[in-house]
């Protein structure tokens, strides 16, 4: 299942964001340095493990965020909000 629409994606002072589809987080904001996950925030969602997600994936690699995240799900939802967010990154090394 596909939720993510690259068209809600957005670059700003605070980093790039999107607002992940299917999911309890409203918008989810990341930087991408030098190929590092940095300053990763969930709105929304389960706030205490998404909070502890963001602190544990500070300066990882991308490629090895996306090993990680990608295909995970929540409920009967058929993706999740770390599944979303290995999506997008998968999508944004690909365009750079």
């Amino acid at each position: 299942m596909q939720f993510l629409n690259i068209a809600e994606f957005a670059r700003d002072n605070e980093g790039e964001s999107f607002i992940p589809e299917g999911v309890c987080a409203k918008k989810i904001t990341f930087s991408l340095e030098e190929g590092r996950v940095h300053n990763l925030n969930f709105v929304g969602g389960c706030q205490g493990n998404l909070s502890a997600i963001s602190v544990l994936l500070e300066g990882m690699p991308a490629e090895e965020v996306i090993e990680k995240l990608k295909g995970i799900i929540c409920g009967n939802k058929g993706t999740s909000c770390t599944d979303q967010l290995a999506k997008t990154l998968e999508k944004q090394l690909s365009i750079r």
